[in-house]
């Protein structure tokens, strides 16, 4: 629901690190933010990616091991769909580029530029054994499910992506 100021508000769940569902995600959250909506993203197990540097995690083996599968940062998101082993993500970023779409990584600082309220779970940062200094700078501390659910319930537009 509209602020006391009239401002509308849109909470997302993200919890996909594929590049199709990564696209969206930030599309949707930047032309909210340009509206005028104030927006809260709250980024889950996969989709921690997307607010993550290019560093190594994991202080566990097994956190370790995860770390390096599931490694990279928002670059290295494969689709959904036709991945390949990369070159997916390759072909769809220069079939993109053609068309003059933005880039993962633009639209996050975009995004980011924008006062887009970005926060990563603390149970699934926990899990993964991935750090807050592991995050792009404009990434807000963690949260728990608790405080996602405050922001939805007040909230004009939820999504899950």
């Amino acid at each position: 629901m509209a602020d006391e100021n009239g401002q509308k508000k849109l909470a997302m769940v993200v919890m996909s690190g594929d590049m199709d569902k990564l696209f969206g995600a930030f599309i949707i959250a930047n032309g909210a933010a340009a509206m005028g909506m104030e927006v809260t993203m709250f980024f889950t197990f996969w989709g921690l990616r997307a607010i993550k540097k290019d560093v190594s995690t994991g202080k566990t083996l097994f956190g370790k091991m995860l770390g390096m599968m599931y490694g990279g940062d928002i670059s290295k998101a494969n689709p959904s769909k036709f991945s390949f082993g990369g070159l997916g993500r390759w072909m769809f970023n220069k079939m993109m580029g053609a068309h003059n779409v933005a880039k993962l990584t633009e639209l996050r600082d975009m995004a980011v530029q924008l006062g887009v309220n970005m926060y990563g779970c603390q149970m699934s940062m926990d899990v993964m054994e991935i750090p807050q200094e592991a995050f792009i700078d404009g990434v807000k501390e963690p949260v728990g499910v608790g405080f996602f659910l405050l922001q939805a319930q007040d909230a004009d537009i939820t999504l899950f992506i």
